[in-house]
């Protein structure tokens, strides 16, 4: 379909070509004489048959540059696009008015060529600087209209002005581990989730995996972004946002919420670092999770299972409802039997919490 299209439009290139190269071109070797060629119809059908028949060699050529720009657009965000479109129209405008006025000046071969170079030069210079602009002229226009809101607001309501959207990303981590639909269900997470499509992409990865254990995390990842979609009050965005000349997925979370001025929700022990390096905002589940756990103090008693033997020397484990490991000192020997403990410390981490204790029976 593509290459057929194309070739009829080489069909009327050739034809408008031909009705105004070809004359002159008969001129030149001696044919204007003959009636036929002095007829403008037979130069349009010579042009359009003569570019026709090209057309066989080219058109393939042509189909896969227009794809291939056709998949460098696709990545492009819309916003960019857009804003470097403007610069591209802004430059050629400049580059017309200063043509326009160098045409005053009648010198042959500079009014020939420079407004070429012009147009070429200021379109690709104005189009680069809205594409990397982008953000400041985005910023500049929101503070301006901000601006005037906050005015027309002083001025009849403030409750009128309007407040900036809180994104919080979600990493794969935090997706595949699930808590997250059930805390976004109760209402504690406000604000709009952001899905990036290379988490998105990371995902699918892990849910077509040939190991079985992957594959059902990949699968529960995705069941979950599905729920959120359908449950939560608020929208959950998929953003096309990436970043090419960045590999790991950590980095490219980092940078766009760095971008979006966003949040990170995880339960990445080493992303949550990496967050805290780079002045990123972060949210870990685990802290959650280890702040509304039971309170236990040191001195406390409760009455555990012992189930197995620690890594150190005569430690017995043992484990709350919850999950919460607490290592028995000298446990070992009441692996198997539900005994009453006393907290001797805690050890809070956003990895989790241990809790340290020794029988009751020891602490008398």
């Amino acid at each position: 379909m593509l290459k057929g299209i194309i070739q009829f439009a080489f069909l009327f290139i050739g034809g408008a070509l031909g009705f105004v190269f070809l004359p002159p071109l008969y001129e030149l070797i001696n044919l204007s004489s003959n009636p036929w060629l002095n007829n403008p119809y037979v130069s349009v059908v010579i042009g359009a048959i003569l570019l026709f028949v090209l057309s066989f060699a080219l058109s393939d050529y042509c189909v896969k540059l227009i794809q291939w720009l056709e998949d460098v657009l696709f990545k492009i965000p819309a916003a960019d696009l857009l804003f470097g479109t403007l610069g591209l129209i802004v430059g050629l405008i400049v580059a017309y008015l200063i043509g326009f006025a160098i045409e005053r000046i009648q010198i042959p071969i500079i009014n020939d060529i420079l407004p070429i170079l012009l147009s070429i030069m200021l379109g690709y210079l104005g189009f680069r600087v809205g594409f990397t602009k982008r953000d400041e002229l985005t910023q500049m226009f929101s503070k301006s209209g901000s601006g005037s809101k906050k005015k027309s607001g002083d001025q009849s309501n403030p409750q009128q002005i309007e407040q900036k959207p809180i994104f919080k990303l979600l990493d794969t981590s935090v997706i595949i581990d699930g808590r997250i639909a059930d805390i976004s269900s109760t209402g504690f997470i406000e604000g709009i989730l952001v899905v990036p499509q290379f988490v998105l992409t990371e995902l699918q990865h892990i849910a077509d995996s040939s190991d079985t254990l992957k594959r059902t995390r990949g699968r529960r990842g995705l069941d979950i972004l599905k729920k959120l979609q359908d449950e939560r009050a608020t929208k959950v965005d998929i953003t096309e946002e990436d970043f090419e000349d960045v590999h790991e997925v950590d980095l490219k979370l980092v940078r766009l919420a760095k971008k979006m001025s966003a949040q990170i929700l995880t339960n990445d022990f080493n992303l949550n670092k990496v967050c805290e390096l780079h002045n990123v905002q972060v949210l870990n589940i685990n802290d959650l999770a280890n702040a509304v756990k039971p309170v236990v103090i040191p001195g406390e008693d409760m009455q555990v299972l012992v189930i197995k033997d620690g890594k150190e020397h005569n430690q017995g484990v043992a484990y709350l409802d919850d999950g919460t490991m607490i290592v028995v000192e000298g446990g070992r020997s009441y692996i198997g039997q539900s005994i009453k403990v006393t907290v001797t410390s805690v050890l809070q981490t956003s990895a989790g919490r241990m809790i340290f204790a020794k029988p009751k029976d020891e602490v008398a």
